[in-house]
């Protein structure tokens, strides 16, 4: 169950266990990697010195950009861990491949270098098989992807500051068959699901098998807990309008008695009445069953408004 999480958050715990798959194809370990480049890496240069940074502040996400870079291009990279400003606990993870002329392997390889500049553009050719879009669209959730737990809302996102590659996140994910929503931040644009059939959908995309399971256990309960309600809702107001009613009622019948006296019904409307008074809490249906000879709900609801027609001249 996910109820109790505190420290460990429902999207860490997503984040973690993608983070621990098999890196998979070559060709699905470079569209993974290009999403972890096109989302948290940039370029450092400085003193003619070149260096590809790809930042994250989950440990398990870090040992995985670095065990890409030497899978993809047998690369050996320099893991760096930071401490976060503003006295955060947690640390920043930056992985670096350092040398001009590694870093252009690294981004001529995975197409990620346009006329000697970073491109956020996606090389389509490299996501053209289905098993790389999964891993470009793992690699982006990895990156800069969030969930809500389940059992407080319904919402998955992936930031990025480029229009254009929110565009192309979004169109990746809807050759799923999932529909997804676009919208503006302050500093950039939001790839978001709301919907939990949606979300499912995308965490079986992206391989979070163990998370999708967790999250469906949540959904059917919720989804129960939803239809109990409804149900007892729906019990109560039933109950609500059958009190209303019989309260009604035999308060139409008690002024026929003081004013007329129920010896002057007919017998079949002066059975009924007594009935009433008898069993207040009774429903229609039920002193149905009473008369002699018994009598259908609508028969009595006929005999019934006849008798609060009557009552109603002396109320």
């Amino acid at each position: 169950m996910l109820s109790g999480v505190s420290v460990v958050t429902y999207a860490m715990r997503v984040k973690n266990e993608l983070a621990r798959l098999e890196l998979g194809n070559n060709c699905c370990q470079q569209a993974e990697l290009m999403a972890f480049i096109h989302l948290c890496g940039n370029l450092q240069i400085s003193d003619k010195q070149v260096a590809l940074n790809v930042v994250t502040s989950n440990p398990a996400v870090a040992r995985r950009i670095f065990k890409l870079f030497k899978s993809v291009f047998q690369l050996s990279s320099e893991l760096l861990v930071q401490k976060k400003i503003k006295l955060r606990k947690n640390n920043v993870y930056l992985i670096r491949i350092s040398g001009a002329n590694r870093v252009r392997k690294v981004l001529t390889g995975l197409g990620l270098l346009r006329d000697g500049i970073l491109t956020q553009k996606l090389d389509l050719p490299k996501l053209a098989e289905k098993c790389c879009r999964r891993a470009y669209l793992r690699g982006a959730f990895l990156s800069a992807g969030s969930i809500l737990n389940p059992e407080n809302s319904y919402h998955l996102e992936i930031y990025s500051d480029s229009q254009q590659h929110a565009e192309n996140i979004a169109a990746l994910i809807k050759t799923f068959a999932i529909k997804v929503k676009i919208t503006e931040r302050k500093n950039g644009y939001m790839v978001y699901l709301k919907d939990s059939e949606q979300i499912a959908d995308f965490l079986n995309v992206i391989g979070a098998h163990a998370a999708l399971l967790d999250f469906e256990n949540v959904r059917i309960l919720k989804d129960l807990r939803n239809r109990i309600n409804r149900l007892v809702n729906f019990e109560t107001a039933n109950v609500t309008k059958t009190v209303k009613a019989a309260v009604r009622q035999a308060q139409a019948i008690k002024a026929i008695a003081e004013h007329i006296g129920l010896e002057s019904l007919s017998p079949p409307l002066r059975e009924l009445a007594y009935l009433r008074l008898e069993h207040p809490e009774a429903s229609l249906v039920e002193l149905g069953q009473m008369l002699q000879p018994p009598l259908s709900k609508s028969g009595v609801n006929h005999r019934m408004r006849r008798l609060e027609k009557i009552g109603r001249k002396f109320l």
